[in-house]
């Protein structure tokens, strides 16, 4: 009699299941742009503070509840101004893409030489006339930038996070214009993005440290007959070959590895914490006093963690309209 078919235990599209080398959400892929378009920044990052629950009108056209009031869950996202630092161009080689030149501003933040050694003696005119030199074998051109978590009282570090930031729209010669106007400058996270908007979100999930068979890829528990242990598989697969396949669900690390979620819609950017800011702070975070952006539904990792916002790379395009919401919960989140 043969076995009845079920799917397997667990996905190996994520394998191998490591921890993620940097806790900063490496984006490998920008979204195209419309080149008739101005040009703008593709992204930019926050930081985790928590969820709460707000009332809204739901404007799904084809949902069973349009028009009326639903109860939905939102993640609180603290989104400091990032500062620009410098910028980096990218040609199109055999190879894929390889950078071509890089400028650096004259004046960079004193907390950026916590992560990487600050040039003493650099001529930015020079990098720049360089750089502007080899617009015909430009590809891409990212804006190098910077959190500043010391405007954030939830976050305890000085140190910032660096990362790139691709520009859209316009042509070579815009981009790198209207990049070299950002140079030294904060930029918000309304340049990136407006109420109703579509973004992907990358960020490190929770780590839950070294877990066994049962937790890591929901296998079934062996009889109480076994043998030995139960929260353990029962076989490491075939005789041949003579080595243990990648797919067989193992023990191992679990959690602490970079995600992707796609078209997660904002809500509400706002720029006082007080709007949303449960009674008593939000739980091992505080209180947020600057910009948030309200997500709807959950996020990939921890709270205080860096999440990275960008523009989508598989929505469908549609009108940005801005949700009509009546309604955020502040009741106090202590006794969850």
């Amino acid at each position: 009699m043969s076995h009845p078919h079920r799917s397997r235990r667990g996905s190996m599209a994520y394998s191998p299941r490591k921890r993620a080398a940097s806790p900063i959400a490496r984006i490998a892929n920008w979204p195209d742009f419309d080149a008739s378009s101005p040009p703008r920044l593709q992204g930019f990052a926050g930081y985790k503070a928590g969820m709460t629950h707000a009332i809204m009108v739901d404007s799904r056209p084809h949902s069973t509840t349009t028009g009326m009031e639903i109860q939905v869950p939102v993640t609180v996202l603290e989104t400091p101004p990032m500062k620009i630092a410098g910028v980096r161009v990218y040609g199109r080689t055999a190879y894929g893409l390889q950078t071509l030149a890089e400028a650096w501003n004259d004046k960079l933040e004193k907390d950026l030489g916590r992560i990487i050694t600050l040039p003493k003696e650099h001529s930015f005119e020079e990098d720049w006339k360089n750089l502007a030199g080899k617009a015909p074998q430009i590809e891409e051109v990212r804006a190098i930038s910077h959190t500043q978590p010391s405007l954030v009282t939830g976050v305890p570090k000085k140190a910032v996070e660096i990362m790139e930031i691709n520009i859209g729209g316009g042509t070579v010669e815009q981009r790198l214009e209207y990049v070299k106007t950002l140079l030294g400058r904060d930029v918000k996270v309304t340049d990136f993005a407006a109420d109703g908007k579509v973004v992907d979100v990358a960020a490190v999930t929770k780590g839950k440290g070294f877990q066994g068979h049962v937790k890591r890829w929901g296998v079934k528990l062996l009889s109480h007959k076994n043998s030995k242990h139960r929260r353990m598989i029962g076989t490491l697969g075939p005789h041949n070959p003579s080595y243990v396949l990648p797919s067989v669900p193992q023990a191992g690390q679990m959690g602490y590895h970079q995600r992707t979620e796609f078209n997660k819609k904002i809500l509400k950017i706002g720029e006082s914490g007080d709007e949303i800011t449960p009674k008593g702070g939000f739980l091992h975070y505080g209180i947020v006093r600057g910009n948030y952006v309200l997500i709807h539904g959950s996020i990939p990792g921890s709270v205080k963690r860096l999440v990275r916002l960008r523009d989508p790379v598989r929505a469908k395009p549609a009108k940005v309209e801005k949700p009509e919401i009546t309604y955020i919960s502040r009741e106090s989140k202590q006794g969850a």
